[in-house]
């Protein structure tokens, strides 16, 4: 065996632990807070984020790009991560968001004035992000407490972003549901040996509401819902990443050393799927 075939084979068993390490260091998975070591997911991905809550960071020569900040405590130990794993905050071009929940981009003011990052979002998610309190068709209007507010700098809505996002390889998918804003969002990322992934990092997408919300009183919604869905049916997921890594079983993949299998975007879709129908249900027959 090569020097350098040898090299490889210790990085790559070191990746696995490191993978690895997140599934053993991280129970309870809901925990938003819970700091959470930084690890390389496949070549130019890595996680940055809490034990319960995800931050992805997309690096490149041109720059990078950060994908949700967790709460405003959680931007704190994102912040941290990106500077263990030896990149600058500052070098961070893009920040982009899943859904426009608190505890996913509840950092984000904090993140932007520490990066001076562009931030790229749904429309809907914009307002959010601006008035630092949910949307009014959020079916979680009213549960949550207010973010800092955006000030410096306001977002762009994603549309009116291409040329950015393909700077980057980024492509945006708008999958509303969870919450009216929500997005997810696609990339390839590949190593030094050209062996390129794609990873789609897919929002959360679970029917959860205030208690006096019925999703069949909204019945427009629940079709904008069932078409973000089916928008991520079709992708290609090599890997699948979630906001809460719970959605996608993500502890119990890092288990195995890698997210690669396990759950595809198909998977996921038939989960959101089944998950809508059964609240449906319900509510018929309450």
């Amino acid at each position: 065996m090569s020097s350098s075939d040898f090299a490889e084979r210790v990085g790559d068993a070191q990746h696995s632990s490191d993978i690895a390490r997140f599934a053993s260091e991280c129970e309870p998975w809901d925990d938003w807070n819970k700091p959470a070591k930084p690890f390389q997911i496949h070549a130019s991905t890595y996680y940055v984020g809490t034990c319960g809550i995800a931050a992805i960071l997309i690096t490149s020569d041109e720059g990078h790009v950060l994908i949700d900040t967790g709460t405003a405590e959680g931007a704190d130990v994102a912040l941290a991560n990106i500077r263990a794993l030896g990149f600058a905050p500052a070098d961070i071009r893009v920040l982009l968001a899943s859904h426009e929940h608190f505890d996913h981009v509840g950092g984000m003011a904090k993140m932007q004035a520490a990066t001076g990052g562009e931030v790229i979002f749904s429309e809907i998610g914009i307002h959010v992000l601006a008035n630092g309190t949910d949307h009014p068709e959020d079916p979680q209007f009213g549960m949550h407490p207010p973010m800092q507010r955006i000030t410096h700098g306001m977002p762009y809505y994603y549309a009116n972003a291409p040329e950015l996002l393909a700077r980057f390889g980024i492509t945006p998918h708008l999958t509303p549901g969870h919450t009216p804003g929500a997005m997810s969002w696609s990339w390839q990322s590949c190593d030094s040996a050209g062996i390129c992934k794609t990873i789609v990092y897919a929002d959360s997408m679970s029917p959860v509401s205030s208690d006096d919300y019925r999703f069949s009183d909204h019945p427009e919604y629940v079709a904008e819902y069932r078409a973000g869905i089916e928008r991520l049916r079709p992708l290609d997921c090599d890997i699948l990443l979630t906001p809460h890594p719970s959605h996608s079983k993500m502890i119990e993949r890092a288990a195995t050393g890698t997210f690669e299998g396990g759950m595809s975007c198909a998977d996921y879709a038939d989960a959101k799927t089944e998950a809508l129908n059964e609240r449906l249900a319900k509510e018929a027959a309450q």
